[in-house]
């Protein structure tokens, strides 16, 4: 079993529920309207029970981080490696105490921390994926920059291939926009992706692995579209409400499956990658 295959069937999976008292600051933290807590926990416990019915045993975290309403985005914090996880620091100030909460978990869970990132390195683990157990992708952006690639490079060494590209301004500082708000893998052969967003340099070693894109349509970038788990290959977990998306994927021979997040997903704009720490695959 390698968590560096991105795609491999899910065993294992970290993810942090809602709690009323952090999801009052949604305002400061830029979400688009107030979530209603008693509903994002139902969405939220649906979407563990969705996990847990594709095979994966769902590791709930505990340790606090107050006031914090972006904690329930668990892939960002951290960066899974064959060995353990690295502890990332987030570019989003509010989000700094993310990393010792979710090592604190993930201690308690049996998965070693080996690694963390310092200052002045910034990093959020939706600017990071595995194309292949030994080609780490990394957007530089507005919340990863290059401190963080070249403490990464010394971490994994010299077996691992730290790839990066320039992520597109966008919106700007403000907004997040991580390298997987537009491309998630599907297969070691096939990624949905939101292609106008797309770096060239990204484009031409996709094409040169052989991965083939579904394409987003314009009208559902904006709806996570791209924003896809891979629950095995092939097999996807998506946000429900992108019927052009699905459409797309189900054509190119992959199932999927979908959850309800109007509370968790479309107001904080975090979708199933967003929400999910995959800890054991294969």
């Amino acid at each position: 079993m390698t968590i560096q295959d991105a795609t491999a069937p899910l065993r294992r999976v970290y993810v942090r529920a809602p709690l009323a008292a952090d999801l009052a600051s949604w305002r400061e933290y830029g979400w688009r309207a107030a979530p209603d807590p008693g509903l994002a926990a139902e969405e939220h416990g649906a979407l563990r029970d969705l996990l847990a019915a594709a095979g994966a045993e769902v590791v709930t975290g505990v340790t606090p981080v107050p006031g914090d309403p972006d904690a329930i985005y668990a892939y960002d914090p951290t960066l899974m490696t064959d060995r353990g996880a690295i502890l990332l620091r987030p570019g989003k100030p509010g989000r700094r105490d993310e990393p010792d909460a979710a090592g604190a978990d993930l201690e308690a869970a049996g998965v070693p921390v080996v690694a963390r990132l310092e200052a002045p390195a910034t990093g959020e683990c939706g600017d990071m994926f595995w194309l292949d157990a030994t080609t780490l992708l990394v957007g530089i952006g507005y919340r990863t920059n290059e401190a963080a690639v070249e403490q990464l490079r010394t971490i994994l060494g010299a077996d691992v291939d730290v790839a990066t590209f320039d992520l597109p301004h966008f919106h700007g500082p403000a907004e997040c926009l991580h390298l997987m708000s537009f491309v998630s893998l599907l297969a070691p052969d096939l990624a949905v992706t939101y292609a106008p967003m797309l770096p060239v340099r990204l484009v031409r070693l996709l094409e040169e692995r052989g991965v083939s894109l579904v394409e987003v349509p314009d009208e559902e970038f904006d709806t996570m579209g791209p924003n896809v788990l891979a629950l095995a290959p092939r097999v996807a977990l998506a946000l429900e409400g992108n019927p052009g998306t699905r459409r797309r994927m189900e054509d190119a021979g992959v199932e999927v499956r979908t959850y309800r997040g109007e509370e968790i997903s479309r107001k904080g704009d975090g979708g199933p990658t967003c929400l999910t720490k995959p800890l054991v695959r294969g």
